[in-house]
């Protein structure tokens, strides 16, 4: 992603939206506390974060992002901890973002999952972070790539997209990861659900999780010829989508799949699509950040003009469509004119 930011337009932060004193510093001597803090500002949309997020912008573009999604119940969580294990053993640093209220990282699991996950805490080079919905998904996958990009600038090398289910907003999120592998499990007919769910478009890799149960094998053979049935490849990379099996509580499988990401981003790598894939994503996140932007300053614009709205519209001298229409032309006007009314 260093070729997006190479040669762009250099700006100083909005007037009172400048980082917090010292936290650039400390994020760049790599202090796991500056990364914690500069996420939540993301998450909290704290003045300034989009400041941060534009003066590291420039170190963005080292890491590799994996995503892990799938139905609930599909061990993504367990997967995941066992993706994050063997690349910590192979002296990467890494970074999960779990986007999930009640993932194990959260806190939300059982305490099986809580001691496991205590396990890899502990780590130095392992950051975890869990990003919870908090009843709206609308700006979520934005979020999720900003803490992602966050980890990436700290210096991590891979990082992990967990999401809890097949939304929309999680599909979204594992569209914005290099790679991503789709992790299913034999029971409630998955083959058939991840058609439904739209599975098969974002899958660079299927995953048949807790495959020493029965019903894996054919599983993994339904999902064989739901690839053949919708053209399971990949030409512009000259890939053709695996069906892998694991049983990550036994880390059974874990080497090969980890030997299948290497071979997808390999191709990506190769092929030239790894760069053009993230300036895609990055075209995509900066209407996401403008759109966000308008909101707010749409939501400033109302919550001022509230009371007036209201009696125009109880006294029958407007209609919600006039009253829109007025705002909009306003907003027009002002950005017309050389204002900005995203900083409202």
């Amino acid at each position: 992603m260093n070729g997006v930011g190479g040669g762009r337009e250099e700006r100083g932060p909005e007037p009172g939206e400048e980082p917090p004193a010292g936290l650039l510093e400390e994020f760049g001597r790599g202090r796991q506390r500056a990364l914690a803090r500069a996420i939540s500002m993301v998450e909290d949309e704290t003045p300034g974060f989009e400041a941060l997020l534009d003066a590291v912008h420039e170190r963005v573009g080292r890491a590799r992002r994996i995503g892990i999604t799938g139905p609930p119940g599909a061990g993504k969580s367990t997967l995941t901890k066992e993706l994050a294990r063997s690349y910590r053993q192979e002296g990467l640093r890494v970074g999960v973002i779990a986007v999930d209220p009640t993932s194990p990282f959260s806190g939300g699991a059982l305490l099986g999952d809580r001691v496991r996950m205590t396990e890899l805490a502990s780590d130095r080079g392992l950051f975890i972070r869990s990003m919870a919905s908090r009843g709206s998904l609308g700006g979520l996958a934005t979020s999720t790539r900003e803490a992602a990009d966050l980890m990436d600038a700290f210096g991590l090398e891979r990082v992990l997209l967990e999401t809890v289910g097949v939304g929309q907003s999680e599909l979204e999120i594992a569209r914005t990861a290099d790679t991503t592998a789709v992790v299913l499990v034999p029971e409630s007919g998955d083959g058939i659900q991840a058609m439904k769910a739209g599975l098969n478009e974002i899958a660079d890799l299927f995953v048949v999780n807790k495959a020493d149960r029965p019903g894996a094998d054919r599983l993994r053979k339904e999902l064989e010829i739901m690839q053949r049935i919708r053209g399971g490849r990949d030409e512009e990379i000259d890939w053709e989508v695996p069906v892998l099996q694991t049983v990550a509580s036994e880390a059974e499988g874990v080497g090969e799949l980890l030997e299948r990401l290497d071979a997808h981003f390999g191709r990506l790598r190769e092929s030239g699509a790894l760069e053009a894939r993230r300036t895609d994503v990055r075209v995509e996140q900066a209407r996401s950040v403008l759109l966000r932007r308008l909101e707010r300053a749409a939501d400033s614009q109302w919550e001022e003009r509230r009371d007036e709205i209201r009696r125009r519209l109880a006294s029958g001298e407007a209609s919600p469509y006039a009253v829109a229409a007025e705002m909009e032309a306003a907003f027009r006007r002002e950005m017309a004119a050389g204002g900005d009314p995203a900083r409202s």
